[in-house]
């Protein structure tokens, strides 16, 4: 599981810059300020999350460990692709019906933090 959450962190961190600098030269003239204003909250959100993840990563590798430190892991690898996902194809497409999937991604995010917050209180 550490290696698994340790590889996602990179991973999200390396696209968010990716896709933070596609969104700013390569679509920025293509898509609208509002389409714009979505993607950045998706780079936004999956670069917060990515730290996240480093985080929980490495407080696992410091001997945290369970089912809520785990949630809290998969919280944020799902909810990062389901929540900045929909936005990034949001922003692409225009389809807003996209935007309807967002908040099953926003809600497992909330559920990894408030994992988070149990495994802290219970391991540390």
């Amino acid at each position: 599981m550490i290696r698994l959450v340790l590889v996602f962190a990179a991973l999200y961190g390396g696209l968010a810059v990716c896709l933070g600098a596609f969104g700013a030269h390569a679509i920025k003239a293509r898509i609208s300020p509002d389409m714009l204003a979505i993607w950045h909250t998706a780079e936004q959100y999956q670069f917060y999350h990515a730290l996240a993840l480093l985080g929980v990563g490495l407080m696992m590798r410091q001997g945290l460990t369970g089912p809520a430190i785990n949630v809290a892991g998969l919280g944020f690898i799902v909810g990062t692709a389901i929540f900045s996902g929909s936005l990034y194809l949001l922003a692409g497409s225009g389809v807003r019906v996209l935007g309807a999937i967002t908040p099953i991604g926003g809600l497992c995010l909330i559920a990894g933090w408030a994992a988070l917050v149990w495994a802290c209180w219970r391991g540390l």
